[in-house]
């Protein structure tokens, strides 16, 4: 059942996408110290996130031309550039980011594992 219009949730709704970021940080931000390195190696991350650029660029093009919108109540308030809020900018530095952690930890034990089984033959 929904609550009722003037009830508070918790979180308040502009708080929800800031915290599902902060989320996705924290759940990857250990893979780092499993052997990802990804914060070690600048070029390779700014490479990995360099397409976010394109992204936001669409991404306003497209608020422009009201293809669709973000409701201010569901934001901390904090604007860009017209209709852009901050979290749109960290969700395309973030999802990129988390997947890179994720993706380098993965290789990492890949390449542990092969090594293992390659002294054992």
């Amino acid at each position: 059942m929904p609550a009722p219009p003037n009830a508070a949730t918790f979180p308040p709704d502009q708080w929800h996408y800031a915290l599902v970021l902060a989320a996705c940080l924290a759940i990857t931000l250990p893979l780092e110290f499993a052997g990802a390195r990804v914060y070690r190696r600048p070029r390779r991350l700014a490479r990995a996130l360099a397409p976010a650029l394109l992204f936001l660029a669409w991404d306003v093009a497209a608020i422009a031309a009201g293809v669709w919108e973000i409701r201010p109540g569901h934001t901390l308030g904090a604007w860009l550039a017209p209709g852009l809020p901050i979290e749109e900018v960290l969700f395309f530095v973030t999802i990129p980011l988390c997947a890179l952690l994720t993706f380098e930890t993965v290789r990492r034990i890949e390449t542990v594992r092969r090594t293992r089984v390659g002294d054992r033959e």
